[in-house]
């Protein structure tokens, strides 16, 4: 029933949207194109998925291939961990992370040199980096110790981001790696340990692993006595891993409060448990995802948070939404290439950019908004008669949503009073269950990734081809077809790599770069 003053509009906000009440966290599908035949379809489906999820959080295989279980509900609910030493593991790397970032920051764990750690180098890449990345952008500003991460093996971008370090004297190293194996992180941990003896201090006794027990890295911080080791499980993926020691130590050694920030994910998750899917906000967003992509994923998602803190939040979701619907079969192994593209920056700055594009160019996305309703910690002078320059970020998310609107683009806008721990834990915590849910509309496991995993072994393919490029060169000149054949392999792989090694003064290039003219020789 119409309320005296409403309209068809404020009614149209009433229906579709979805609130977790603490923390403040609502979802707002009034600028959608979702209806409530739709709604009706997917309830069944979308019950079914509740229920799997609900397996899941019981300790069912996720992935069949690995007979793996899928935990990471259980970081912030240890109780609903199928066995008690699983619940005791979780609340004991808990306690045992708030206790080391303490010792850290009242100056009881030094450097081996003396003095006191004031900032943090982490080494890691994908899940193991984006999601601390996050947390630094975030509540790095005023946070207790500054984070720099290397997410790459790109050498340039590692003498960068150590030469703006300065020395590492008060450097505190973390290494996150869950085999111990990875390559990135292992030749970021390599850079950093010759950089630290460059500067002549000690690399074991300021270094933390993060890692699975017995793993290389492991066996590795244990024989040189580094400073303390912290646990990854195998139940906990890398996209899903924020609310471990992957997480939760550079959050502490930020200064976070790790309490609230789980329990805004807890909260998160209870209000994503509900049957009543008009009332899941996960539900619902999965919904809209279905609705938009036709459950194709024809649709990509750009994300638009309304706050600077948040700009790293769409490559965060990038990672956990396209590892984890990015699938070419479904789980009965029929060929689907599933997936949702995930792209984004900030608002408002993208009106300046792209948003032309979205609002008259191809009908290819959807929008997703985040809108923070709190400015900023104090009071705001007035840019214009009554009005502030947070008025003015405000307006242009309600003015380009209109105007998507009106021009027939969906958006869904997620709305907080402020963003704060409880607040970011919820918000990720939502897109964690959301993935969760809509896999199982689409019937995809979202817990593995088997393209990842083709990746790194064709890139060890190539290391092992570039082995015997080495040594089949000699002293006299060859072309890149004498050297492929000596080596092995083909010259559309050999060319590449004999230009990689000579533009790095490892091989000696005679010549112009040209595949035709060039010769090749040791140094």
């Amino acid at each position: 029933m119409t309320r005296p003053g409403s309209s068809e509009r404020f009614d149209q906000y009433l229906r579709w949207r979805c609130v977790l009440e603490d923390p403040f966290v609502e979802l707002d599908l009034s600028h959608g194109t979702l209806t409530e035949t739709e709604v009706v379809a997917l309830h069944g489906p979308l019950q079914k998925a509740l229920s799997a999820m609900q397996e899941l959080e019981n300790g069912s295989i996720a992935n069949a291939d690995e007979q793996r279980m899928v935990g990471h509900y259980w970081l912030r609910a240890p109780g609903l961990a199928p066995q008690p030493e699983t619940e005791d593991a979780i609340a004991g790397n808990l306690a045992a992370v708030e206790q080391f970032a303490a010792a850290v920051h009242e100056g009881r764990l030094v450097p081996p040199e003396g003095g006191r750690f004031q900032k943090v180098v982490l080494v890691g890449i994908g899940g193991s980096a984006l999601g601390p990345m996050l947390l630094g952008e975030v509540f790095g500003p005023g946070g207790k110790l500054p984070l720099c991460v290397l997410d790459n093996t790109d050498p340039e971008g590692i003498d960068r981001a150590l030469g703006q370090l300065g020395t590492l004297r008060d450097a505190l190293i973390v290494v996150i790696s869950k085999s111990g194996g990875t390559p990135e992180t292992r030749n970021g941990m390599l850079e950093v340990e010759r950089a630290c003896t460059t500067q002549r201090l000690q690399f074991a006794g300021r270094a933390v692993a993060i890692t699975m027990n017995g793993s290389a890295l492991h066996q590795k911080a244990q024989q040189n006595g580094w400073l303390a080791t912290f646990p990854m499980w195998d139940w906990v993926g890398g996209r899903t891993s924020l609310f471990s020691a992957v997480g939760l130590l550079p959050a502490a050694l930020l200064g976070m409060d790790l309490r609230a920030f789980l329990a805004g994910a807890a909260a998160m998750d209870e209000a994503t448990r509900r049957k009543d899917v008009r009332q899941n906000p996960a539900a619902m967003l999965a919904s809209m995802w279905h609705d938009q992509g036709k459950g194709r994923g024809e649709r990509a998602m750009v994300v638009l948070p309304y706050k600077d803190r948040l700009v790293l939040l769409s490559r965060y979701l990038q990672q956990l939404v396209m590892e984890s619907l990015g699938k070419q079969h479904d789980r009965r192994g029929n060929v689907v290439h599933q997936g949702i593209a995930v792209y984004g920056n900030k608002g408002s700055t993208d009106q300046h950019a792209y948003v032309q594009q979205l609002r008259d160019g191809r009908h290819d996305f959807f929008a997703l908004f985040v809108r923070v309703l709190r400015d900023r910690a104090g009071a705001s002078i007035e840019v214009e008669p009554g009005v502030t320059s947070g008025d003015f970020l405000d307006g242009f998310w309600q003015g380009t949503r209109t105007a998507l609107f009106e021009n027939g683009r969906a958006s869904a806008t997620l709305v907080v009073e402020q963003l704060d721990e409880r607040v970011l834990g919820a918000l990720l915590a939502l897109f964690e269950r959301a993935v969760g849910l809509y896999a199982e509309l689409i019937d995809i496991n979202a817990y593995h990734q088997p393209g990842v995993e083709a990746g790194k072994k064709a890139a060890a393919r190539v290391l092992e081809t570039q082995r015997k490029v080495l040594a089949a060169l000699a002293a006299a000149p060859a072309d890149v077809f004498a050297v492929s054949k000596a080596a092995g392999c083909d010259p559309a792989d050999g060319w590449p790599i004999l230009c990689h090694l000579a533009a790095n003064g490892r091989v000696q290039r005679i010549g112009p770069a040209e595949p035709l003219l060039a010769r090749f020789a040791k140094v």
